[in-house]
């Protein structure tokens, strides 16, 4: 597709200076979530993790406080200048703004300051964009650009001479040009949504097929560097790309693995939550964790030594909520893991195993501390709700008796001249799973 001032190459130079800024409007509604629970400088500091995560230099950080939003420059006049002449003299080439920030204000701020100015929704977009390397990641991340970049075409386009990041747009030739695009982002949009269908119809088939198989489905869910892809890794032996790195993992991994009282249970892997998630990317979002939906047991995984890891929490339930998946809306098991326990002095690891108590399981998936009991307690819930099922074979079906001693628990037997009846505690997920085995 050509178009003009548009390039799917990436427009950010991998070590590029970056400057970040949160604008911090003193307000609230006394209403307490995640939101409220964060301070700005937990804030900031998630987006210097963010912008790192694409290989950015962040060589000046701050929290700029703002009485009132200018509607035109986002931020004051003063602010302005000050962070302008700082641009300068640290040689900045992209500047992150932890926020939205209008097309118009993009425009003025990139003109003042005199540098690239990219918002939290470009920001993860350009993650995304990086990050993404399955068909569906990388139509639902196309889309989303373009749904995104199709708003910034009101702006004038003059002013920036250099190319936009990720797939950005540069300056054009006038307004005509402007419909022109628009409509080749529209027809583009149309084929992606079409595009999209085909592979969810695929995808769907797949994992009806999954649903036939006779194992059950464990999900990692937590937000982005909670530890899940390392988790991963331990419980499964697999390689997974695991890094001290937000958005490390974007798109869903499975592995069959073997867990005490089960021949095979598949564990998934999943794209890491975050806050404040961009519009244009929810969908996508929600697209990589259709598997939760499915899944038999759910494990949110917690970052412990990270000092949001409450207001982390909350922002996971919140998704978690809006899927219908949160703890009182599905019959779902879910267990909580307070991961990175390694990372904690004695004094703090007391804390966190008094708060754990029965219903969290302390965990290093590191080191491999805690991982017998986190398995024990998988097995645990996956037996929960099991009913004692009254099951006639005949003689000889090996495969189906052994599965049933491995899935279930055997609590009487005998046999006849016409085959054997067992007596078997099974879940009903399980029962399921053994009356579509052929």
């Amino acid at each position: 597709m050509t178009i003009a001032g548009f390039d799917e190459a990436r427009g950010l130079r991998t070590g590029a200076r970056a400057m970040v800024i949160l604008p911090f409007l003193a307000s609230g509604n006394g209403r307490a979530n995640a939101a409220t629970l964060r301070s700005p400088e937990a804030k900031l500091a998630e987006a210097v993790g963010l912008t790192r995560a694409i290989a950015l230099d962040v060589v000046h950080a701050e929290v700029v406080k703002l009485r009132s939003v200018s509607v035109s420059q986002l931020l004051g006049s003063g602010q302005i200048d000050r962070l302008a002449g700082l641009v300068a003299a640290l040689c900045c080439e992209v500047v992150i703004i932890d926020g939205p920030v209008s097309p118009v204000q993009q425009r003025n701020l990139e003109k003042a300051l005199k540098a690239k100015v990219i918002d939290r929704t470009g920001l993860i977009l350009e993650i995304f964009g990086e990050r993404a390397s399955t068909a569906e990641g990388t139509l639902q991340v196309e889309l989303a650009h373009l749904q995104y970049q199709a708003s910034r075409l009101v702006r004038s386009w003059t002013h920036l001479e250099r190319q936009r990041g990720g797939f950005g747009f540069l300056g054009g030739p006038g307004e005509s040009q402007i419909e022109t695009d628009r409509r080749l982002i529209r027809d583009r949009i149309a084929r992606l949504k079409k595009d999209l269908e085909e592979v969810r119809r695929t995808r769907g088939l797949h994992r009806r097929n999954r649903q036939k198989a006779p194992w059950p489905v464990v999900a990692l869910v937590g937000y982005t560097n909670a530890g899940k892809s390392t988790l991963f890794n331990r419980l499964t032996g697999a390689e997974v790309r695991a890094e001290d790195l937000l958005f490390a993992t974007l798109d869903p991994t499975m592995r069959a693995i073997r867990l005490p009282g089960h021949d095979k249970i598949v564990l998934s892997d999943t794209v890491g939550f975050v806050s404040d998630l961009p519009t244009q990317l929810v969908a996508a979002f929600r697209a990589t964790l259709e598997e939760v939906l499915e899944a038999d047991l759910i494990i949110h995984v917690r970052d412990v030594s990270h000092p949001d890891s409450d207001a982390q929490s909350l922002d996971v339930i919140d998704v978690l909520t809006s899927l219908g998946l949160a703890p009182g809306q599905r019959e779902t098991p879910m267990l909580t893991v307070f991961n990175k326990i390694d990372a904690l002095d004695a004094e703090q690891l007391g804390v966190v195993q008094a708060e754990a108590g029965d219903d969290a399981i302390p965990v290093s998936a590191l080191t491999g501390d805690g991982l017998d009991r986190l398995q024990a307690a998988m097995d645990t819930a996956l037996r929960a709700g099991a009913r004692v099922h009254r099951i006639s074979l005949p003689h000889g079906d090996g495969r189906r008796m052994a599965w049933l001693h491995s899935h279930g628990e055997v609590v009487g037997q005998s046999s006849d001249a016409d085959g054997i009846t067992l007596n078997v505690r099974l879940a009903d997920k399980d029962k399921a799973r053994f009356d579509a085995m052929a």
